[in-house]
């Protein structure tokens, strides 16, 4: 196939493109220039520069590309995962306008598929159950996370009412492995290492991550499953006093502290709050049943329960 694929150099984008590279498919990556553009050249990817709030080029990229599938891989976070609410203004922006401008575009050009990267943490279903692709997002999440979960819900909504192409929504989870904050000598194992991280409350809210390699092979299965949503996470659904300490153990870093919810929202505020007491699992066996995908257990996971709990 030909497929385009905006954000190529993010830390999905980058193995995404080599590993659709590795397939002999056709691969034209957007990134905004700088080195990202000999990262894609060095993976026999055609590299186009252009801005995603630019309707103009973005256009003007997809339609001298002329792909079959774009894939919408685009994302503004940070190196340090502390200046997450910082940043979720302009990763919101991200979404809502640079995300329109690639679906307007691809409506126009006849792209036949679309696929974009969604979020499966903003989920809302009842307490100690786990989200299906039924579920809607937390519109009503405080500051930035519920304005970034309305961005997403609404593009979501756009891409699967299109009239002219397929649309795919993949949810993915947290992500952890190569390139992401996840990692053994990852921005959270050094947050850990400095006592920076700190389970709030209860710790209560479960998450789900997917590692980044899964995450590809999901993406790839979405080339040519049937249009829809699919919710990319792995198996083991943690709540964050469970996987917390475990992912500690395993980078070799101290125990996390506890701080209090008072503290919490008077240092971190209520988003930082809400991501360890309001976010709910998820579950992923439609992506398995139809995307092919077979994720690997979390590999920090160890001895902790997994046993979803309710957020």
């Amino acid at each position: 196939m030909r497929i385009f694929v905006a954000g190529a150099t993010g830390a999905l984008g980058l193995p995404l493109v080599r590993a659709l590279r590795a397939l002999g498919h056709e691969v034209t990556g957007m990134t905004r220039g700088g080195q990202g553009v000999n990262r894609l050249r060095e993976l026999g990817v055609t590299a186009v520069t252009a801005d995603a709030f630019d309707a103009k080029a973005v256009r003007a990229a997809i339609e001298a590309a002329a792909p079959d599938v774009v894939i919408d891989q685009l994302t503004w976070i940070p190196a340090n995962p502390a200046q997450i609410v910082e940043f979720m203004p302009k990763d919101t922006r991200l979404h809502r306008e640079g995300g329109s401008n690639l679906l307007v575009a691809a409506e126009e050009l006849g792209v036949r598929r679309y696929i974009m990267q969604s979020k499966g943490f903003y989920l809302k279903t009842s307490k100690g159950q786990l989200a299906d692709e039924s579920a809607r997002f937390g519109y009503d999440a405080p500051g930035e996370v519920g304005k970034s979960a309305r961005a997403i819900g609404e593009y979501e909504d756009r891409v699967l009412a299109s009239s002219s192409l397929e649309g795919v929504v993949l949810r993915y989870g947290f992500f952890y492995g190569p390139g992401t904050w996840y990692r053994p000598d990852g921005a959270v194992a050094d947050q850990l290492r400095k006592g920076e991280a700190a389970i709030i409350g209860a710790g209560n809210a479960v998450w789900s991550f997917v590692h980044i390699d899964d995450a590809v092979a999901a993406t790839i299965g979405a080339l040519t499953a049937e249009p829809g949503v699919y919710n990319v996470v792995d198996d083991d659904p943690l709540s964050v006093a469970e996987w917390l300490p475990a992912f500690a153990r395993w980078v070799d870093a101290p125990e996390p502290p506890r701080l209090s919810v008072d503290d919490a929202l008077k240092i971190a505020g209520e988003e930082a709050v809400y991501f360890q007491r309001g976010l709910t699992g998820v579950a992923n066996a439609r992506a398995k049943a139809q995307l092919g995908f077979n994720p690997r257990p979390l590999l920090w996971k160890g001895s902790a329960a997994s046993t979803p709990r309710g957020g």
